[in-house]
């Protein structure tokens, strides 16, 4: 059975991987979960699935939590980020779902590796942070990371079998988010609303505004570089409306690789899950038929110059990634309070990686350092 520790419930992968357990009893068990603040969902969940461990935000929501919970449920409940790594860390699991959003995911992430469990990794800003760090300690250790973004997995997937050596480039497919058919010029106006409406994904807001601004794909290549290996001339993004087609991989006689499937992240969750087995899992089927046709498109980078932007991060390597990173964490929160617009949160970020003096093979407290520095740097080109 996989005991699984779970950071993040309450947010959307993490609630559908409580599904996918859900669905599954007799294959899984939640032992440990992290939360941030969201008591009530967390108090449910707590109920349902029986962790041991529980560790949320803060001493507050902790207290809250405990209360919520009566006396008839007793996990032990921890707090901050020494809950996080706790959580990470539990002696009775041996899988970790890292769901958390945002570079928060980097010390629990290390913590997992630390302790030698399988990793499925669905927070994408650990890599971006810290990917040297995190593939060098997970190769020390011998602990295989499975990749959960939707992108990630089918490349995963579509490499099953095959020699890495014969690899030409992998394609990463990108929807174009909320706003893919306006313009540049149409992009001043748009609200926090407008913004969050994907076309085709049910995601968390952070994560919305990064797939509108095309950040999330850039996020995405940078990942890919440290999962696979591949210089960043070997990972290419194609614009696919439909979000059928995941990923591609073409291989040096060029042959072509696709993963298919609904947009539904319970499938790449759980197939991170049972790995290298498949399960049955009840989620709506592909009808190509009723599908009719899929379209794609040349990436634009003039039309998402953050992409571009991550592309010339990645290169320059060192802590530029991490500087991206934190500095597209800020913007994007201020925008979404109302403080910036869209089209600042590109200022914003190409401000502060412009500002920074990079570190080559930078340590991870340099990486953290660099975060800092970024997220207050950030604030000046608001």
């Amino acid at each position: 059975m996989k005991r699984i520790a779970l950071l993040g419930s309450t947010g959307s992968v993490g609630a559908s991987t409580l599904e996918v357990v859900e669905q599954h009893p007799q294959e899984f068990s939640v032992v440990a979960m992290a939360a941030g603040t969201n008591v009530d969902l967390l108090a449910k969940q707590v109920v349902k699935f029986g962790p041991e461990l529980v560790s949320v935000g803060n001493e507050e929501a902790a207290f809250a939590l405990r209360e919520r919970l009566g006396s008839q449920v007793k996990p032990e409940i921890v707090y901050g980020s020494e809950g996080l790594e706790q959580v990470a860390r539990h002696e009775a699991a041996n899988f970790v779902m890292t769901a958390v959003v945002g570079s928060v995911g980097v010390a629990p992430t290390l913590a997992a590796i630390e302790a030698g469990k399988t990793i499925g990794l669905a927070n994408k800003e650990t890599l971006v942070s810290a990917g040297p760090v995190v593939m060098k300690k997970a190769r020390e250790k011998g602990v295989q990371i499975i990749p959960v973004d939707s992108e990630h997995s089918a490349v995963f997937q579509c490499l099953q079998g095959e020699r890495r050596q014969d690899v030409a480039r992998i394609i990463l497919t990108a929807s174009g988010g909320s706003f893919r058919h306006l313009s540049r010029e149409d992009l001043k106006q748009v609200t926090v609303a407008e913004a969050l409406a994907h076309p085709n994904w049910t995601m968390g807001a952070k994560i919305t505004i990064d797939s509108a601004t095309m950040m999330n794909k850039g996020f995405e290549v940078i990942e890919a570089h440290w999962l696979f290996e591949l210089p960043y001339e070997r990972i290419d993004c194609l614009l696919h409306y439909e979000s059928i087609i995941h990923s591609m991989v073409e291989y040096k006689d060029r042959a072509v690789v696709a993963q298919l499937g609904t947009p539904d992240m319970k499938v790449p969750i759980q197939y991170a899950m049972s790995y290298p087995g498949r399960m049955s899992l009840t989620t709506e089927p592909l009808d190509l038929v009723k599908m009719g046709s899929l379209h794609f498109a040349a990436m634009d980078f003039d039309r998402y110059p953050l992409l571009q932007l991550a592309y010339e991060c990645g290169k320059a390597g060192g802590t530029y990634t991490a500087v991206l990173n934190a500095a597209n964490e800020i913007a994007v929160d201020r925008f979404l309070k109302g403080s910036i617009g869209f089209l600042d949160i590109e200022t914003m970020v190409r401000k502060t990686c412009e500002a920074h003096q990079g570190i080559q093979n930078p340590t991870l407290e340099e990486i953290f350092a660099a975060d800092q520095w970024a997220r207050s740097q950030a604030l000046v080109f608001q």
